[in-house]
């Protein structure tokens, strides 16, 4: 019995520094086999299965990158998929020959080329310089690029330092090495600073690494990317034009080939009448039907003037009369013009309630997924599935490769639902409203993908945590390092395959097939895309919380994510070019967010930093850590008085010479004409049938502003 409890006291030893097995499955172990020796060969293989699933699970991904790569390639040159991976061009091409271009004449002859894969496209993305970018696809597009360009520059030098010192530090460490059996050579935790002796000096490795990532990061995000932004962000203020765009028309509908015209003229001009019917209701010119609005768009002659009447109080009572900056008229989210300040204020509090709700309801599926990732766990709850498991390519498919599967098919629907509760807290803009959505997304993220796969329990086991902050550092530095296997097997599931997929955009291609086999109409308008960036942006910001928090930790994620990056870049670059087009524009202003992760990552990985060193029984290091935070938070505040306010409204130094400019323009009298009919709702525009004998292929219903 003695024996017993030592051997039960070391299998829990065992089981702090092993996550993947519990204390539970060492107890099943003793007790269904006869001898310590074959209780460890099968703790031993345990163990190597987990590397193997790693293996396993990049193994798959690489080889659905190279497919998935190695078929756009080949796609992009047929000309009938133009419309997926060039609609830009297209649509560019289609309004030039409405216009009276001229059709360009299209090469569909055969060509053995075509059939072949290349990189062209790599080196044309790769060439297009910023400025270009900027003119073709906007600010926000440019911003999103900078993403990239500066995770891979933190990683790329973050790499080089865990790779080439932190590496070999945590695997020259004997911490888990065992009396009665030794690890696996390659396995993940030999390569983590858990391996590290308690106690030793090559922690203070860790600790001088954790402040020069710290400045790297800091001087990078301030000199070599907000300070460039700001420069770009100025000089577009400085230099851009209000510019009303004119509406080519309001509704379209298209026919096929075989219709009765005659019949579909009738129902349109009664349509046209309903219309015009309903818009005089609405405007008030028919008796006893005019409708007030507690809402209008105010027209300045001056810049100035209106910078000066957005900042002044207009009334005694604040709530009562509210000003803020127009957005550009195809930006207006028309369904929330004339909210009052009580219904904002009332759907805002309904929406963190709704989001709060959905972020707990959501530990469902997480849970699920942790179950998939424990063999054990997963034999207790589906025990008839035990004979499967046992096969190895199986059960490495199972724990490497379906946890994050099925929570990334779980996060697809977490974009839309957010952008949804966004458009009912009442904003003006649509930018506002996707602005919104990103932040959302993003908290979303790192509370259910990293937090809830972190600290194990319940809901309100995880809330608990956070109610005692003296204990967060340690508790995070006991269960931050023993997931550091799934998130490098999420980086692979979710990045790498992502950008593949989005790269070959076989789903609308697809749908391309589809539709064009019921549609016979070669004159329909290019239905152009925009870069959902409220749904791209909080994951690649969460990318770089993985790689900021486990840097120092467990290196081995570095490559994966700068490979991510990367790869990023350049597909994301193509894509801005030829598939995405831009819808309306924030000026910027998703890089205060990015800002404010980074941030957010630092801070995280200071607080498990002083954990862990705790925990490692070296104290000094971990007071010397304390003052890391700190200086993160004033350096923060630092580029919050700096950058911040450019990104909220335009400098009265810029709109001062900008007004002195617009005073010798000669047009400015055409552009006043325009500003009274820019910011017209669209269900009073005007509507008007067009009778030519071209019908069959124009515009049914149209306005001319």
């Amino acid at each position: 019995a003695k024996n017993l409890t030592s051997f039960l006291t070391t299998c829990r030893r065992l089981c702090s520094f092993l996550p993947f097995l519990p204390l539970c499955s060492a107890t099943t172990y003793f007790c269904n086999l006869n001898s310590s020796f074959h209780l460890e060969v099968k703790k031993q293989s345990e163990r190597e299965m987990i590397l193997s699933a790693l293996l396993t699970s990049v193994g798959i991904n690489l080889g659905l990158c190279f497919l998935f790569f190695t078929l756009y390639s080949v796609l992009r040159k047929q000309p009938w998929n133009s419309a997926v991976y060039a609609p830009r061009q297209l649509a560019k091409q289609t309004r030039r020959s409405q216009n009276g271009g001229g059709d360009e004449e299209e090469d569909d002859f055969f060509n053995f080329d075509m059939l072949l894969p290349s990189a062209g496209w790599v080196r044309r993305a790769w060439q297009v310089s910023e400025d270009e970018l900027l003119c073709r696809s906007g600010l926000d597009a440019v911003v999103f690029i900078r993403i990239f360009v500066f995770s891979s520059r933190v990683f790329a030098i973050g790499g080089a330092i865990g790779i080439f010192v932190l590496l070999p530090v945590n695997y020259l460490g004997n911490q888990l090495s065992i009396d009665f059996y030794d690890l696996p050579n390659k396995n993940l935790e030999t390569f983590s600073i858990s391996n590290v002796n308690d106690g030793s000096n090559w922690l203070w490795v860790h600790f001088s690494a954790a402040y020069i990532f710290t400045g790297v990061v800091c001087y990078l995000l301030y000199y070599k990317d907000a300070e460039k932004l700001y420069k770009t962000l100025a000089r577009v203020k400085s230099q851009s034009s209000q510019q009303i765009n004119k509406r080519d028309r309001l509704l379209g509908f298209f026919r096929g080939r075989d219709t009765d015209v005659s019949h579909y003229e009738q129902k349109l001009e009664d349509l046209e009448r309903n219309v015009r019917i309903e818009q005089h209701s609405l405007t008030g010119e028919l008796p006893n039907t005019s409708v007030e609005v507690p809402a209008a768009f105010v027209s300045f002659k001056s810049r100035f003037g209106a910078a000066v009447a957005l900042h002044m109080q207009q009334g005694v009572d604040p709530t009562e009369w509210l000003t803020e900056e127009a957005p550009e008229p195809r930006d207006i989210h028309w369904s929330s013009f004339s909210s009052s300040f009580m219904k904002r204020w009332i759907s805002r509090i309904v929406v963190v309630v709704a989001c709060v709700a959905l972020t707990i309801l959501f530990l469902i599926p997480v849970v699920l997924v942790q179950g998939l990732a424990n063999l054990e766990q997963l034999e207790t709850w589906f025990p008839f599935l035990k004979g499967i498991l046992d096969l190895t390519i199986v059960s490495q498919i199972v724990t490497g490769y379906l946890p994050s599967l099925i929570l990334q098919l779980f996060l697809y629907l977490v974009p839309p639902v957010m952008l949804m509760l966004s458009s009912m807290e009442g904003y003006l803009s649509s930018s506002s409203t996707e602005k919104s959505a990103c932040t959302k997304v993003l908290w979303f993220t790192i509370w259910n993908i990293f937090f809830a796969n972190v600290l194990s329990g319940s809901a309100f086991h995880q809330v608990n945590i956070f109610l005692e902050p003296k204990n967060i550092p340690k508790i995070l530095a006991e269960a931050v390092p023993g997931q550091a296997t799934f998130f490098i097997s999420y980086v692979v599931t979710s990045g790498w395959t992502k950008l593949s997929s989005e790269i070959s955009q076989l789903t609308s291609l697809l749908w391309s097939y589809v539709t064009g086999v019921f549609s016979s109409n070669d004159d329909e308008e290019i239905d152009v895309p925009k870069l959902p960036y409220h749904s791209e942006i909080p994951r690649i910001l969460f990318f770089g919380l993985l790689g900021t928090t486990y840097f120092f930790l467990a290196p081995l994620i570095l490559p994966f994510l700068l490979i991510y990056f990367c790869i990023g870049y350049i597909t994301f670059r193509n894509q801005l070019l030829n598939v995405y087009e831009p819808k309306y524009e924030t000026n910027g202003r998703f890089w205060p967010i990015v800002h404010g992760s980074t941030i957010f990552s630092l801070i995280l990985m200071h607080v498990i930093a002083i954990g862990i060193f705790g925990l490692k029984k070296l104290p000094l290091a971990a007071t010397l850590t304390v003052p890391l935070p700190i200086l993160t938070l004033l350096f923060n505040e630092y580029c919050r008085r700096r950058f911040v306010p450019l990104f909220q409204y335009y400098p009265t130094e810029s709109i001062v010479k900008k007004d002195k400019e617009d005073q010798n323009r000669p047009n400015m009298a055409e552009f006043y004409d325009k500003l009274v009919t820019a910011y017209r709702d669209p269900a009073l525009l005007p509507v008007q049938y067009a009778r030519n004998s071209s019908s069959l292929s124009s515009p049914l219903l149209n306005s001319q502003v």
